[in-house]
C-alpha cells in the first residue's frame, strides 16, 4: 500500500494516568540532584543539628544524667515552643542553601535550551509544569525542615508521655504547618529565580540574596526610620514571627503575625507572577 493511502491513525496502547506522567520530571530531577556532590554534602551537614536537638531532648527527659550539676540546669532543659523556634530557625537556613544550590538547575535549562515547548506540546500545563519542578524541592527540602522536626515531636512526645502531648500538640502541627509553609514560599523564590535568571550560577546567587539582601536592607530601614516594620522586608523573620504565634511564645519586636502573614502571601503572589510571565510554550522577539 503506498504511503500517502495510509490515513492518519490515532495511538491505541496504554496511557498511563495523570499523576504517573506528572512524576516523570520530579523522578529524574531527584537523580540528578542526588548525583550532585554538593547537594550531598549539604544534606549531610544539615543532619547534625537535628541530631543535636534529639540528644537535648533525650538528656532532658532523663535529668537522673545530670544529678550533681545543680537545679538550675535541669530547669532549663525544657522542650517547648522556644526550643522548636530556635530548631525551625537553624534548619530554615539549610533550605535556602539547598534551593539555591538545586532549585536553579531545574527551570533554567529548560529556558537556556528552549525546551518548554516540548513539555507544553505534551498533556502537561504551566501550572502541571510547576507543580512538578516544585515537587523536586518538597522532595528535597523535607528531609532537612519537615521529617526531622516531625521526628523530634514524636521523639519529645513517646519520652514525655501523653500528658506533655495532650498539653503540646499544637506544637506538631506548628512544626508541620510552618515548615510547609516555608518550604513552598523557598520552593517559589528558587524557581522564580531560575525563571528570571537562565544562567544557573547566577540565579542561586539570586536566590541567596533574595534572603540576606533584604534581610539587610530591613535592618537599615529600621536604623534609619527608627520604626520596626522595616522587619516586613526580611523574609525570614518574617516567617519566624508567624512561627511564633503558631506556638505561641513571645513575638518579636514588630509587626504583629498576621501583618507578616500578609507579607508572605504578597511575595507569593509576585513570585507566582513572575513564574506564569517566564514560563511560555512559544516566546515573541521583537
Amino acid at each position: 500500500m503506498a504511503v500517502y493511502k495510509r490515513g492518519y491513525q490515532r495511538y491505541r496502547g496504554p496511557v498511563t494516568g495523570p499523576l504517573t506522567r506528572l512524576l516523570v520530571v520530579p523522578r529524574f530531577g531527584w537523580k540528578r540532584l542526588m548525583g550532585q556532590r554538593l547537594v550531598m554534602i549539604l544534606l549531610i551537614v544539615s543532619c547534625f543539628w537535628p541530631l543535636a536537638c534529639a540528644t537535648f531532648i533525650y538528656v532532658s527527659n532523663h535529668l537522673e544524667l545530670l544529678q550533681g550539676m545543680g537545679p538550675a540546669l535541669a530547669q532549663n532543659l525544657k522542650v517547648d515552643g522556644k526550643f522548636f523556634a530556635v530548631f525551625m530557625n537553624t534548619q530554615a537556613v539549610f533550605a535556602v542553601f539547598l534551593a539555591a544550590f538545586a532549585g536553579p538547575s531545574l527551570v533554567a535549562p529548560d529556558l537556556a535550551g528552549n525546551a518548554l515547548p516540548l513539555y507544553f506540546s505534551r498533556p502537561m500545563s504551566r501550572l502541571d509544569y510547576v507543580f512538578s519542578r516544585m515537587l523536586v524541592l518538597v522532595g528535597l527540602l523535607s528531609p532537612v525542615t519537615l521529617i526531622p522536626g516531625l521526628i523530634l515531636f514524636a521523639m519529645q512526645s513517646g519520652m514525655a508521655g501523653w500528658s506533655w502531648f495532650a498539653a503540646n500538640w499544637n506544637l506538631g502541627l506548628s512544626v508541620f504547618a510552618g515548615f510547609v509553609l516555608w518550604i513552598v514560599f523557598v520552593s517559589l523564590v528558587a524557581m522564580a529565580s531560575s525563571a528570571y535568571v537562565k544562567w544557573r550560577i547566577i540565579a542561586g546567587a539570586v536566590v541567596i540574596a533574595f534572603f540576606f539582601v533584604l534581610a539587610g536592607v530591613g535592618g537599615m530601614v529600621n536604623a534609619i526610620l527608627r520604626v520596626d516594620w522595616g522587619m516586613l522586608i526580611n523574609p525570614a523573620l518574617t516567617m519566624n514571627q508567624v512561627w511564633r504565634a503558631m506556638m505561641g511564645t513571645d513575638p518579636l519586636d514588630g509587626p504583629e503575625a498576621l501583618d507578616c502573614l500578609s507579607m508572605i502571601g504578597a511575595m507569593a503572589v509576585a513570585l507566582i507572577w513572575i513564574l506564569n510571565r517566564k514560563l511560555r510554550p512559544v516566546e515573541v522577539v521583537s
